[in-house]
């Protein structure tokens, strides 16, 4: 299933996409696509509806963040051996965890804000994984089961902030719109291994990043079995995976950074597309 969220900000409504790659309102089946109903039951029930019998949604409703009321958006670091590479750092030992806040986040298609006085702000396609029931001390083995589905990531940052002024990365993360998810929450079961999908993304239609998960450091399952060592996951939570190299803070000679104005598009294979323009905070 391809799970989605429509509507204008903060009165977004459940919905599914049909076989036609249709909106279908799912109100009258879930209350929302949130942490409360993509555990297991509920998506084996969701997966039974005749979506053809539900309301279309009309074409060119925005589309909201995939999943609702987030709890934690945890993020990881330098899981690229290329994307470490350039940006001369090792490789590391351990996964390098940080946060995003959840007040980042923003729908697929919405504006990305440059914040005021940004000189370093920089795109970061990722892979997203939505946790779909609470998991805590779980082994690389087990831990894909604990996922709900997966979702297109745009992991924006402030590079100075995140780097050059001290303290922790989180500072250059977690901007105000730094944070698109979606289009779709596409659940685990259409994505049956998760280190074998491609994922780009373009700015004003060059393509700067052009990778695949298979080249991970760190798999989606050992991400999880780790996280879940030094805190609980609960349902709704978001985990982004890291990203391939072709940053703008990697590009030579010259780091190329965005401004106002410009078009990000990036996607993920069978997980769609995002696209945002940049506007001035």
């Amino acid at each position: 299933m391809k799970l989605l969220r429509f509507g204008e900000p903060g009165q977004e409504k459940p919905g599914a996409l049909d076989a036609q790659g249709r909106i279908r309102d799912l109100s009258s089946v879930v209350s929302d696509i949130d942490g409360s109903t993509i555990d297991d039951a509920t998506l084996a029930r969701l997966n039974k509806v005749d979506l053809s019998t539900l309301p279309l949604v009309p074409d060119g409703t925005r589309y909201g963040p995939c999943v609702g009321r987030v709890g934690k958006f945890v993020c990881i670091g330098l899981n690229y051996a290329d994307h470490a590479a350039e940006s001369n750092l090792p490789i590391p030992a351990e996964p390098v965890v940080f946060n995003k806040w959840t007040s980042a986040i923003v729908g697929p298609n919405d504006d990305v804000e440059i914040p005021r006085g940004s000189k370093k702000s920089d795109w970061e396609v990722e892979l997203g994984v939505v946790i779909g029931k609470p998991v805590k001390y779980i082994g690389v083995e087990d831990a894909l089961d604990y996922v709900a589905g997966y979702c297109v990531i745009n992991d924006v940052s402030e590079r100075e902030w995140q780097i050059e002024r001290g303290g922790t990365w989180d500072k250059g993360k977690g901007c105000d719109t730094f944070g698109p998810l979606g289009p779709w929450l596409v659940t685990r079961d259409e994505v049956p291994d998760p280190q074998k999908l491609g994922l780009w993304l373009e700015v004003d239609g060059h393509r700067y990043q052009n990778g695949n998960t298979s080249t991970m450091i760190f798999t989606v399952a050992q991400i999880i079995s780790y996280l879940s060592q030094c805190m609980s996951l609960q349902p709704g939570d978001v985990i982004s995976t890291g990203t391939p190299p072709g940053v703008g803070l990697g590009v030579k000679p010259t780091p190329v950074f965005l401004k106002a104005g410009q078009t990000m598009r990036l996607g993920i294979d069978g997980l769609g597309e995002q696209q945002q323009k940049t506007v001035a905070a």
